[in-house]
């Protein structure tokens, strides 16, 4: 029998441009409420902004040292490159379109207007006028270009205005252009006072753009202005950090991440009106091609609107509150919890589930005199954090307090510096994760003295082990599990991970968790082989997972083999997949889901039906090249029944039993709705009813 040919994969990145495509769908749908619609339509700018930051950056990079590099899905990098722009210029179409003839509409049948410069009345004029020279025009530098003034290197994201001016200056020079960079603080969004609100609305907002627009010549007087056009370039933000050179990565951190804001440009975007020969001059600038040109027919900074959803207080605009239910007869911040975790596993589902109980322990342990110890792996924390607060308590209170907090976390880096400075401060010991590894993995580890039965003291371990982060306001909007568990064999792996990281020892196999990049991919392709075995023998065999992105060559011919003897396969894949499902003698048992709605899609669960015994994990790890071969990450085994019949029942059967906020993907890659879903509430609407039952008329 001749081999099979390499199997096919999808493109990632323009699997992510899909994923933000179904995210841009929501700003349509009629049912959610208006606000969160412009949100949603917020989030996909900020991904775009991302997406070309890192992946375009990243592409871009290979066709200038290597071009002859092939993408994992076997495209030259420069055909790659083309086709991403292609369907990257189509999608920002579409956003602006959905902005232009949705959004904008919608909010103005609420009341909710963004009143233009040529709209203003006689009065608003005035009052734009003056706040423009009281809290704009102090904080601008214009610089005008000639010689000694050359086009400035602006940073990496920012707001900035091109002037095209006629005349001369006060030295005799002739200027034809001056560019204006909006420093950060000045706010991008400005709410008109209501006294100057007329009409039908309740809420009319300026953006900074407008004032530029009207008031720009402020800066340049004398000179003549002939148009106002505001431009944004996006720069590669790849951190840069030799692991053969660095002595202190905080240190060297430090250092690179200034630099990240003048990174190499990836991306303009400019509005509509831009004249052709400032287009072709602000490219030439910034070393870029026609492809990575962006016109918009809007602000180019779309993603700042989001403002306006927090100045706008009509709760009917936005998703009704959502309280995360209690866990029933926990005892709260008291070392009664010891006793509960002791008792059995608790298995928490976020946002469903309160986060509470996870604050708790770690409150509880910086309190208890009992507790001699705690560690912790952080990835993101957020700015302010009672969990971090209550980590520094301990550490005043005299607790051995390890934190492994990683610098490397994107976006996090200074965030996770600041940490790491107050944590030291108070006598905490930092370790800095593993250099070339992000430390990924969410753990949670307490140690107690306790006397036995017997009146005997002994050490006894609490752990905590998730798939999101210890992050307080992402608990509340992202969908994670967690364990509670005093399992002896657990926490003693988790304390083995735990000297690897902080220690120099060598890996020791674990006896219940699994752990990138050592053990975890192994036991994936075994525990996949195992189904495929099973279904050849003609007994049952059945793989789901749960993961935010599925691009791991390996594990997609693993799961393509399972397929091909009969295994059946559901993947719920938030984000990309290169795995194509449902290809005739390929991937025919293969069905790929996508949930998006109310809350972000962050779970990582693996199942495998083993003969009837059924082993579920929760994980920190994608099935990704980069979490399971450059990242220390951890997948943990549900053994306790209801909590493993938990995972099943919410982690994964209940997106494919709701199908309201579901895609399906086809073998081409490409997603349409789930059957049924316009007439279904949705697999996040299920389960806050689960927890909150609505009230019966």
């Amino acid at each position: 029998m001749a081999p099979l040919p390499p199997p096919p994969l999808l493109n990632r990145e323009l699997g992510i441009l899909a994923f933000n495509r179904r995210v841009l769908a929501q700003a349509l749908d009629p049912t959610i409420p208006a606000l969160e619609r412009l949100r949603y339509l917020c989030i996909v700018a900020s991904n775009l902004d991302e997406f070309f930051e890192t992946r375009v950056a990243q592409l871009q990079d290979l066709l200038e040292h290597d071009p002859a590099t092939l993408t994992p899905d076997g495209l030259p990098v420069s055909e790659a490159l083309r086709m991403i722009a292609d369907d990257a210029h189509a999608l920002v179409a579409q956003k602006y379109q959905v902005l232009q003839r949705s959004i904008y509409p919608l909010l103005q049948g609420e009341g909710i207007r963004f009143a233009t410069s040529g709209q203003w009345s006689e009065r608003q004029l005035q009052w734009a006028r003056g706040y423009f020279e009281r809290e704009v025009l102090p904080v601008l530098t214009p610089i005008g270009l000639d010689p000694a003034h050359p086009f400035p290197k602006v940073l990496n994201k920012s707001l900035n205005f091109a002037v095209m001016l006629d005349g001369t200056d006060a030295f005799g020079r002739n200027v034809d252009l001056g560019i204006i960079q909006a420093p950060r603080a000045l706010p991008r969004v400005l709410a008109m006072p209501l006294d100057l609100v007329d009409g039908d609305h309740r809420h009319a907002f300026v953006l900074l753009s407008s004032l530029m627009q009207a008031f720009a010549g402020h800066l340049f007087p004398g000179l003549r202005v002939l148009g106002v056009h505001q431009f944004r370039v996006t720069r590669n933000s790849e951190l840069f950090v030799d692991d053969d050179e660095i002595t202190n990565l905080r240190t060297a951190l430090q250092g690179e991440l200034r630099a990240r804001h003048y990174g190499d440009a990836v991306r303009l975007e400019v509005t509509n009106a831009c004249p052709q020969p400032l287009l072709d001059r602000l490219m030439r600038e910034n070393a870029l091609q026609p492809r990575d040109c962006f016109r918009v027919d809007g602000p180019v900074n779309l993603a700042r609107l989001q403002s306006v959803i927090d100045m706008v207080p009509r709760p009917e605009l936005v998703y009704p509150a959502h309280v995360p239910a209690a866990l029933p007869g926990w005892p709260g911040a008291e070392p009664e919890l010891f006793e509960r975790i002791r008792a059995g596993d608790i298995l928490l589902h976020h946002p469903y589930d309160s986060f509470a109980p996870v604050v708790d322990l770690v409150r509880t342990a910086a309190r208890d005199p009992q507790v001699l110890a705690i560690k912790q792996t952080i990835y993101r924390a957020g700015h302010t954090s009672e969990l971090m607060e209550a980590l520094i308590e301990a550490a005043r209170n005299g607790k051995e307090v390890t934190v492994v907090l990683e610098l490397m976390a994107r976006l996090d880096e200074e965030t996770n510096i600041n940490w790491a400075a107050r944590l030291e401060a108070e006598g905490a010991h930092v370790v800095y994760g593993v250099v070339g590894f992000k430390c990924h993995a969410k753990m949670l580890m307490v140690v107690r003295r306790e006397r036995s039965a017997r009146r005997v003291e002994q050490l006894r371990r609490y752990v905590h082990l998730g798939t999101g982060n210890y992050h307080m306001r992402t608990a509340r909007l992202y969908t994670d599990f967690g364990l509670l568990t005093a399992d002896e064999a657990i926490c003693a792996d988790v304390n083995q991970v735990f000297l690897e990281i902080t220690g120099s020892s060598r890996f020791s196999p674990l006896r219940r968790l699994w752990q990138s990049p050592f053990s975890l991919l192994d036991n994936l392709i075994k525990s996949i082989r195992h189904e495929a075995r099973a279904a050849r023998a003609g007994r049952r065999a059945r793989i789901w997972a749960r993961v935010n992105a599925l691009v791991e060559p390996t594990v997609i011919a693993e799961l393509y083999k399972a397929a091909r003897a009969g295994v059946e396969i559901r993947l719920l894949v938030r984000g990309p997949c290169m795995l194509r499902p449902g290809v005739p003698g390929l991937s025919q048992s293969i069905r790929v889901r996508s949930v998006i709605g109310r809350f972000l899609e962050h779970s990582r669960v693996f199942y495998f039906y083993h003969d009837g015994a059924e082993d579920v994990w929760i994980s920190s790890a994608d099935w990704m090249e980069r979490n399971l071969f450059r990242r220390v990450e951890i997948a943990a085994p549900i053994l306790d029944r209801s909590a493993k019949a938990k995972v099943i029942r919410e982690g994964l059967r209940v997106h494919w039993l709701h199908p309201g906020n579901a895609w399906d993907m086809d073998s081409s890659g490409g997603w349409r709705r789930a059957r049924g879903w316009h007439t279904d509430v949705g697999s996040h609407q299920a389960l806050i009813e689960s927890r909150n039952p609505p009230l019966q008329a």
